[in-house]
């Protein structure tokens, strides 16, 4: 995802939201000159808020929508935006090709893309990349569980998509990011369930979050 949100990949039964161009640190938003980081994350949300209320293909139900009070998110922290990360070949004790299983019991065909590493709570955390049949594109989506899920945020997890550099490749893992599944608003929606092998053993302060009333769902 990316601080020029896809606003049509949130339609029908999109399984996961796609965006684009990961990697900008400053963004000409919508028009604007550029701005600093903080700024143009503000943006981007107040942008998405604008299309979950608005949207004819918002994942919020219809007859919510006038009283939709924008999502709940923690505060831009900089310091959980890990840059320039190459993408590992996938040498864990699970199948490469395998089936994911979905929020509505179904199992969804993809594949372990790789790895990426960071530093974070004083070790290194690794967090695979998965893609879905018939996507042969750099692009890795990265679902993930930290210590906040199932009490500030969802309990099945929170998702990345990551495009790589055009230049050298690199990615971006960008916690400010993260993103609910459309499954959180509507049950219609079909959304990968977080593998094990996705769970850091830290809080990640950063992105979407539930609401106060939704604690624990």
């Amino acid at each position: 995802m990316s601080l020029e949100h896809d606003h049509a990949a949130h339609a029908g039964e999109h399984d996961h939201e796609h965006s684009h161009d990961d990697h900008e640190h400053e963004h000409d938003h919508a028009g604007h000159e550029h701005v600093d980081y903080p700024t143009a994350v503000t943006m981007f949300r107040a942008d998405k808020d604008e299309y979950f209320r608005e949207a004819h293909d918002s994942p919020i139900p219809h007859d919510q929508r006038h009283d939709f009070p924008g999502i709940p998110y923690f505060d831009v922290d900089e310091s959980l935006r890990f840059e320039g990360l190459t993408l590992e070949p996938y040498t864990g004790s699970e199948p490469t090709s395998f089936q994911i299983p979905t929020s509505d019991g179904k199992l969804r065909d993809a594949e372990r893309a790789g790895t990426l590493s960071f530093d974070l709570g004083g070790a290194t955390q690794r967090l695979t990349g998965y893609r879905f049949a018939k996507e042969r594109s750099g692009s890795v989506f990265v679902p993930f569980l930290d210590a906040t899920s199932g009490s500030e945020t969802y309990g099945a997890g929170r998702y990345l998509d990551l495009d790589p550099d055009p230049e050298d490749g690199t990615y971006v893992v960008d916690f400010n990011l993260a993103y609910h599944p459309s499954c959180v608003y509507d049950a219609r929606f079909s959304c990968p369930l977080t593998p094990a092998e996705n769970r850091l053993p830290v809080r990640i302060e950063a992105g979407e979050r539930l609401p106060a009333d939704a604690a624990g769902a």
